[in-house]
Parts: structure tokens; C-alpha cells; sequence
């Protein structure tokens, strides 16, 4: 029988918050319930494991830095760079997401209903096996997937708008971005292109934008079978000829 924590977050500081997640975890909590959260930061960073987290509230910055296997659900907004340098495990957020979101990313997913900030996906990676994925279900400012070196951005745009500025791609040098619909030309950064979306890059795509409507019980058909632009790097050093070598 799984064994539950509820931890009421309400009037804590962050540092007595997050200890009391660590000993909870230490002690064999499967599942911790935290309620009441306003602004806390550094919830579930560095945790590793098959620990679930469901969070009522608003987390503050750096939700499941360096986590490591985890899945922490939210039920509401979420502060910048969730998912920061995460190795593994998965976000889920129902509501909203600031800047930065998948900062440095290495492996698992994260899922965000709504909108994010500036620079989501930002210097995202992969290894070998372990590639991230980052879902954003609304739209995304400008500089999304800067510096990218892996993984996998998709932007649904469920609404009717997906990403709604500039510097798409800025300085990718790997991995890929899917837009849904067409995206002007002008709004891609330097070092990034279009790719052709094939039949199989759709295929690349669907099992998460079919596992996004199931989390947030939306008909993902249509989501799936529109076409979407496909951006990745035009070099894998894009910058290589603004450098000096003696």
C-alpha cells in the first residue's frame, strides 16, 4: 500500500518546506501531498526516484532542478525554470509557466497546459538515450529554444496562437522545435532553419501531443493531424565563423 504525505505549505519558507519533502522522501513516502504553496522555491530539486509530488499552489523558481526520476504535478501557475537541468522524471503543469522553462533540460518531460515565458527550452540537451521533451500547450515568447543542443520542443497553440515573437532557434546547434501552423520566417534567430515536416516527423511527435491530451483532457486529433513547422539547426556550430583561431 502506497504511503502519503500532506504537507501544508502555507506561511513556510522555502528552506523548512523543502526539508520536510526530503525527510518524507527518506522515510518512504510514495506519493507527498503539498498544499497551500505560494512562491516556494527549489520544491522537489535534486530528488530522485519514482516519488510522486502533486502540488496545490503556485511553486516558485527552479521546481525540479537536477530532479532525477520523480513526477511532480501542479495544480496551478508555475515560476521560472521548472525542469531546470532535470535528468529524468516528469512535470506536469496545469496552468501557465514563466521563463526559462526546461533550462538546460537532459532527460524526462515536462508538459505545461497554458503559455510559458521568454526562452523556454533554452540550452535543452540530449545523450545517447536520454533525450528531454518540453509540451506547451499555448504559447511561448520570444527566444524559444535558444542555444538548444537536443531534445524535443513541441508548441501546440491550442487557443489559436502559438509562439508570438521573435528569435525562434537562436543559435540551435541540435534538436528540434514543431510549431503548429505556419511560422514567418522573420521570427527565426540566427543558426536556425526550416525543416521539411514529413510523415515521419509527425510520427516523431505524436505519442506526446497524444499523452498532453490525455493529461489535460483535451481531443488531441485535431492537434495531431494539423501541420506544423518544423525548425531545427542550420549548422551544428553556427557561430563557428565569428571566432578568431591563431
Amino acid at each position: 500500500m502506497d504511503k502519503k504525505e500532506i504537507i501544508n505549505a502555507a506561511g513556510m519558507h522555502y528552506t523548512p518546506l523543502n526539508r520536510a519533502i526530503r525527510r518524507a522522501s527518506v522515510e518512504g513516502a510514495d506519493e507527498i501531498v503539498i498544499r497551500n504553496v505560494l512562491g516556494q522555491r527549489f520544491i522537489a530539486d535534486g530528488l530522485k526516484g519514482s516519488l510522486r509530488l502533486e502540488i496545490h499552489g503556485l511553486p516558485g523558481g527552479d521546481l525540479g532542478f537536477l530532479m532525477s526520476g520523480p513526477v511532480c504535478t501542479v495544480y496551478g501557475n508555475c515560476d521560472h525554470a521548472p525542469g531546470n537541468t532535470m535528468n529524468a522524471g516528469r512535470i506536469v503543469i496545469h496552468g501557465s509557466a514563466g521563463d526559462a522553462v526546461a533550462h538546460s533540460m537532459r532527460g524526462g518531460e515536462i508538459f505545461v497546459r497554458d503559455d510559458i515565458g521568454y526562452r523556454g527550452g533554452i540550452h535543452m540537451k540530449e545523450y545517447m538515450e536520454k533525450r528531454p521533451v518540453l509540451v506547451v500547450g499555448g504559447s511561448a515568447r520570444a527566444f524559444l529554444g535558444e542555444y538548444m543542443a537536443g531534445g524535443l520542443l513541441i508548441v501546440l497553440g491550442k487557443d489559436g496562437e502559438t509562439v508570438i515573437d521573435r528569435g525562434i532557434g537562436s543559435a540551435i546547434h541540435g534538436g528540434e522545435i514543431y510549431i503548429r501552423g505556419e511560422v514567418d520566417e522573420t521570427l527565426l534567430g540566427a543558426g536556425a532553419m526550416k525543416l521539411p515536416f514529413t510523415d515521419e516527423a509527425r510520427e516523431k511527435i505524436r505519442p506526446y501531443v497524444e499523452e498532453f491530451g490525455h493529461l489535460f483532457g483535451i481531443d488531441a486529433a485535431t492537434l495531431i493531424a494539423d501541420d506544423y513547422t518544423r525548425i531545427g539547426p542550420a549548422s551544428a556550430r553556427p557561430f563557428a565563423g565569428d571566432y578568431t583561431w591563431e
